[in-house]
């Protein structure tokens, strides 16, 4: 999901963010002056290409002080560990993401190198002064709007914390229908802000000009929210989603008889958690949610996206094994602190059989490390054990399921009939699932779905799937 591996993804692949303070070693004829400034050039990947910003800048320490973009990821700050200058040639380490740049000067104003990253190795020139494309986003809307926007802020009387959101009022007297945003996983913004999209900015936008007031919040932890999400599971977020519906049914000018839930990826998890045990619930719909075993959505959304990649089929075979027998360990085994141990002396059995040089093991067992860390927290434990099937299955009120054809995230073979089947297994009748062609995980038009192109489009959210949503709803809540 952006969601499950995709935070996993953003750590281990798309770990170019964070600031770190370095110092530098310099000698010879290169100074610290040669290199203040940004540094901006493009890489080609596997992926495609990326743009790369390098920013360096003296401290009063007399010590450079260095941060990275890369803004087609839509992250900014890379981690780095020690910068050395030598005659003409730069190096920077970069730990976290185990990679470096190497780079030597062709001018004053031109750097070029290397970068490696992951046993990956990318041609980089970089060209001081130069500045980035950023990516165009033609749907934001622009204010003025012709609606009316509160800063609002509810209580999780659950665990005492407040969360802070947007709520969007149409034009005309209420009381209106309302819908309550819920993000996928991920600590998100109220805008849903990922790769450098917004799509809960446009979707409510599109909405409330649709005569639908619509709530969007910050998650627990995250712009104006209080709370604490390090051990927060979907359950745990589904009392944050109620307690924006508490807000909202005591709203003078909301229609307490009509509010629903729109949940993307995650967010199609917690909605039926909240429905299935809140009546007050009018409509749900599920922007790509599961219908299956957190398991199942990952084990089939890393397969979907390595093989759209190019990965070859040995390697995805490999992969889905390692990562099928390690959630199994982590489902059997609850306690946090014995399943790394168990893992790491299972898998160093698995690297003994075979026949690899000692940097080859060394490779696999750092990945290997990263992905247990990753994996073993309170919140992947939650979503990988859980069945949506029983919460989907008491949910009494009217749902609209939609998945992209091209969404390798939350596959739509898989979860959609899954949902219609939990559905009709409680007795629900009012469901309505739509696969719609072309569309990605975040419901743009795309060429593979995979998420390397996510920046890359400049659709933030398919107009064709916005009238879908609103048109059901006003239908749903009878809305002449």
């Amino acid at each position: 999901l952006r969601d499950t591996l995709l935070p996993v993804m953003k750590r281990i692949y798309y770990s170019v963010m964070a600031l770190l303070f370095i110092s530098i070693a310099a000698y010879g004829q290169r100074t610290f002056d040669d290199i203040q400034g940004s540094w901006a050039g493009k890489m080609k990947t596997t992926s495609g290409e990326l743009q790369m910003v390098l920013h360096f800048s003296m401290t009063e320490a007399d010590t450079i002080q260095a941060t990275a973009d890369s803004p087609d990821q839509g992250v900014k700050g890379i981690p780095c560990g020690r910068v050395t200058l030598l005659n003409d040639t730069l190096f920077v380490d970069i730990p976290i993401v185990k990679g470096w740049y190497r780079a030597g000067f062709r001018s004053d104003s031109v750097i070029s190198g290397v970068w490696t990253q992951l046993g990956g190795k990318y041609d980089l020139e970089l060209k001081k002064g130069a500045k980035p494309v950023e990516p165009k986003r033609p749907q934001e809307p622009k204010p003025p709007y012709p609606y009316r926007e509160e800063e609002v802020t509810f209580m999780n009387t659950a665990e005492n914390f407040s969360l802070a959101g947007t709520l969007t009022l149409p034009q005309g007297e209420g009381p209106f229908p309302a819908v309550v945003l819920i993000s996928g996983s991920g600590q998100q913004d109220r805008n849903e802000t990922v790769f450098m999209h917004k799509p809960f900015l446009v979707l409510a936008d599109h909405l409330t000009r649709n005569g639908i007031a619509v709530l969007r919040y910050d998650d627990r932890g995250i712009g104006k929210s209080k709370g604490n999400a390090a051990k927060a599971t979907s359950m745990s977020f589904a009392d944050d989603a109620e307690a924006a519906v508490a807000y909202l049914m005591q709203h003078p000018e909301i229609n307490s008889g009509k509010i629903g839930l729109a949940g993307h990826s995650e967010g199609g998890l917690i909605a039926p958690i909240v429905a299935s045990r809140n009546r007050n619930i009018a409509f749900i719909v599920s922007l790509a949610g599961p219908g299956v075993k957190g398991y199942d959505v990952i084990i089939r959304q890393t397969e979907d996206i390595m093989r759209a990649s190019g990965t070859p089929q040995a390697e995805i075979d490999e992969t889905i094994a390692t990562n099928g027998r390690l959630f199994s360990m982590l489902i059997d085994e609850p306690d946090q602190r014995k399943f790394p141990k168990d893992a790491m002396e299972w898998y160093g059995r698995e690297l003994d059989a075979l026949n690899l040089t000692q940097e080859e093991r060394k490779e696999k067992m750092a990945s290997f490390t990263q992905g247990l860390v990753s994996i073993n927290s309170p919140w992947m434990r939650y979503f990988i054990a859980t069945d949506p099937a029983p919460f989907w299955s008491q949910v009494k009120c009217p749902v609209l399921a939609l998945n992209g054809e091209k969404d390798l995230q939350v596959s739509q073979e898989i979860n959609l009939p899954a949902i219609k089947a939990a559905l009709r297994s409680g007795g629900n009748r009012k469901i309505k699932t739509v696969m719609l062609p072309g569309l990605n995980h975040l419901f743009q038009h795309s060429e593979t779905g995979s998420p390397d192109e996510y920046v890359r489009i400049e659709e933030t959210f398919s107009p064709a799937a916005l009238d879908l949503v609103s048109s059901w709803i006003r239908k749903t809540v009878k809305m002449k």
